[in-house]
C-alpha cells in the first residue's frame, strides 16, 4: 500500500472486540463462519490492537464502527451493541475510529433522543439503519423522525439496501430495503445525506439510479467482494459516479487487506481511486482531510 500518498477510510465496520461479542447472539459462528466464510480466528474476536494492525496492513487510516441495533428488543435472535461501548472504543484511537449510531424505529421518540445523545454527547458522526432486521422499509413513517433529527444535527445516515440474509435460521427476515425505497426519502429530505450500503445487490442498477437522480444519495461498496461487483457498478465508479461512491468492507464479512487488493485489481485511475477510498467519505461526513 506504500505506493499511495494517502490511506483509505472504511465507512462500514462491525466492532468485533471480545467486549462487543458479548452482546451478539450465539448464531454468530453459524452465519459468519459457516455461511460467509469468515475465518474462525476472526469470528472469535478481534481486539483493538489487532483491528488497528489489520487496518494498517490494508492501507486504511480510519474506520467507522457501528453501534448496531438489529431487530426488536427482547427477541433472542436480535441484538444491540451499546452506544457507550463503541464510544469508549473510539476514544482509545480518536484519530482513527469513529462511531455510527444504530437506530431502532420501534423506539419512537425515546430512540430519537438517545440518538441525539450519541451524536451530541458521545461524539458519533452519523446514523446506521438495518431495515430488514425490523422489516421496516426505509420509506416507512416510523423512520422519518430519525431522518429529521439527522438533518437537524447535519449528520449522514447509512442503511443496508438490497437483499438481506437470514442470519438466524429461526428468525428469517424479509428483504424490505430495495433501493427504490430511497426515492421517497430523498425527495422528502433533500438535505439528508443518505448512503445506501451493500451496493444494493441484486438491485445494483436500481441503487445507481437513485444515486444518479438524487444529489444527496451515495452508494457504499461494502459486503460484496469487488471481484464480483456488477459491471454497471464498476463502470459507475470509474465514470459518472466517481463522486458518489464510498469504500467499505462490512468487516468481518470482508477482510480489509483482501478487499483493497481486489479494488486495486479493478484498474481505477489514481484520481478515481482516491475519491472512492477516501475523499468522498471525508466530504460526506464533514471530516477534515
Amino acid at each position: 500500500m506504500s505506493e499511495w500518498d494517502y490511506r483509505g477510510v472504511d465507512a462500514v465496520v462491525n466492532i468485533w472486540t471480545p467486549e462487543a461479542l458479548k452482546h451478539r447472539p450465539d448464531w454468530r459462528d453459524d452465519f459468519f463462519v459457516g455461511k460467509m466464510g469468515v475465518e474462525q480466528a476472526t469470528s472469535d474476536g478481534v481486539d483493538l490492537n489487532e483491528l488497528l494492525s489489520r487496518l494498517d496492513s490494508a492501507g486504511i487510516e480510519k474506520a467507522f464502527l457501528i453501534a448496531t441495533r438489529a431487530g426488536p428488543k427482547g427477541n433472542p435472535s436480535c441484538y444491540r451493541i451499546p452506544y457507550e461501548l463503541v464510544a469508549s472504543t473510539c476514544a482509545k484511537a480518536p484519530d482513527r475510529l469513529f462511531g455510527l449510531a444504530g437506530i431502532d424505529p420501534l423506539d419512537g421518540m425515546s430512540g430519537v433522543k438517545e440518538f441525539e445523545h450519541a451524536i451530541c454527547e458521545l461524539g458519533f458522526i452519523g446514523a446506521h439503519f438495518y431495515p430488514h432486521w425490523f422489516e421496516i422499509a426505509p420509506d416507512a413513517a416510523k423512520v422519518y423522525p430519525f431522518y429529521a433529527k439527522c438533518v437537524e444535527l447535519d449528520v449522514p445516515i447509512q442503511m443496508q439496501v438490497g437483499q438481506s440474509m437470514n442470519y438466524d435460521k429461526n428468525f428469517p427476515r424479509r428483504s424490505v430495503g430495495r433501493p427504490i425505497s430511497l426515492d421517497s426519502v430523498a425527495c422528502d429530505f433533500p438535505e439528508l445525506k443518505i448512503i445506501g450500503i451493500h451496493v444494493g445487490i441484486p438491485w445494483a442498477d436500481e441503487m445507481i439510479a437513485m444515486a444518479w437522480k438524487h444529489q444527496n444519495v451515495f452508494i457504499g461498496s461494502d459486503a460484496h467482494s469487488p471481484k464480483y461487483w456488477p459491471e454497471s457498478f464498476k463502470h459507475y465508479i470509474r465514470t459518472y459516479g466517481q463522486d458518489k461512491v464510498i469504500f467499505g468492507t462490512d468487516f468481518p464479512v470482508l477482510d480489509f487487506e483482501r478487499t483493497v487488493e481486489e479494488i486495486d485489481g479493478l484498474g481505477l485511475s489514481d484520481k478515481v481511486r482516491r475519491k472512492f477510498m477516501r475523499d468522498n467519505v471525508m466530504r460526506v461526513y464533514g471530516l477534515e482531510a
